[in-house]
């Protein structure tokens, strides 16, 4: 558990518009991120109970099926280059940055934009 000096520093990188808690993306504060974390995760699981393992699964499988149609192969092959340089600590972006390993956003967009 964070020391209260850590939570402030957090609370105040929060404050400044910086994702401090995996998952919290959109919170204002290190409490709002916390509990938008926990609901999110909470929701998944829920999810999971409600259509079993293999449902669930399938459900994810589409979801990437259809978003592969929707960028095209190139860009989806390219997002997914990104997502693998991704650590618990650095998006893939800034991994990529950092390394100068060229990431062409412009495939990222649906075919039909």
């Amino acid at each position: 558990m964070a020391s209260q000096q850590e939570r402030k520093e957090l609370d105040t990188k929060a404050k400044q518009g910086e994702t401090v808690v995996p998952g919290g993306t959109g919170g204002k504060s290190l409490e709002a991120q916390e509990h938008l974390a926990e609901g999110r995760s909470r929701g998944g699981q829920t999810r999971s109970e409600q259509l079993g393992h293999e449902g669930y699964k399938e459900l994810g499988t589409r979801g990437g099926q259809t978003r592969k149609e929707q960028m095209g192969h190139e860009g989806y092959q390219e997002m997914a280059r990104e997502g693998g340089l991704s650590t618990t600590d650095k998006s893939g972006a800034e991994r990529a940055e950092e390394e100068g390993i060229e990431i062409d956003e412009s495939k990222f967009h649906t075919k039909n934009s």
